[in-house]
């Protein structure tokens, strides 16, 4: 799935983005599966509106965006639904667990409601790779953050996809818990010949990426 950007600037930031230089921002790029790509950008410059934009849970920007070469403004409903489920998975920055679930409820219902690629047993294989078997079954809202973060990288590899879209995902996990996450990440992004496009403050060697931009 090839992902194509024409000239894009979010319009809140449009005075602050024109006032300096960005890899992506106002440029034309094209982003082809299997591509492993790292932005880097400070805090406050739109690595979550940029991720926001690709997952198309905003509009408010300028230029276009393509999925498969079509225009994202004129992809919806059952379309949109069945790109998600296919095409995209993402690790939102926010996370976005369901608090009241348990850990591994929140894994297994994007298992079971994504045309599932992972057989159930596959959760406790990648819970006990990143260390959280303990927690699978206590409510995601009770777990720390890194813990939920470990969650959420599980739930996003219970689906097929194309893309992987990673919003600063290791933001609260220390240096062995990264180097395990990054591995799976790795494992899975290969096995189904996917690309991924992180954000993230620095620079690291945590991935072999073909790309780095600055946001």
């Amino acid at each position: 799935m090839q992902i194509d950007l024409k000239n894009i600037v979010p319009i809140p930031l449009k005075d602050k983005f024109s006032k300096r230089g960005s890899d992506i921002w106002n440029r034309e790029l094209s982003f082809s599966s299997g591509e492993w790509v790292k932005v880097k950008a400070p805090s406050g410059t739109g690595k979550t509106t940029f991720i926001h934009i690709l997952y198309k849970l905003r509009g408010d920007y300028e230029g276009s965006v393509c999925w498969q070469r079509k225009e994202l403004r004129q992809i919806s409903g059952d379309e949109l639904a069945s790109l998600r489920q296919h095409k995209l998975s993402v690790v939102f920055q926010d996370l976005r667990l369901f608090p009241n679930l348990t850990a591994r409820e929140n894994i297994e219902l994007k298992r079971v409601m994504q045309a599932p690629v992972c057989e159930s047993v596959m959760i406790d294989e990648m819970a006990e790779r990143l260390g959280i078997t303990h927690i699978l079954q206590q409510r995601a809202g009770l777990c720390s953050y890194g813990e939920q973060q470990r969650v959420a990288i599980v739930r996003s590899l219970m689906q097929p996809f194309d893309w992987l879209l990673m919003d600063e995902p290791f933001s609260h996990l220390d240096q062995d818990n990264i180097s395990r996450a990054a591995a799976l990440i790795e494992e899975e992004c290969s096995k189904r010949k996917a690309g991924f496009l992180l954000t993230d403050l620095d620079e690291d060697a945590h991935f072999k990426y073909s790309r780095f931009l600055n946001l």
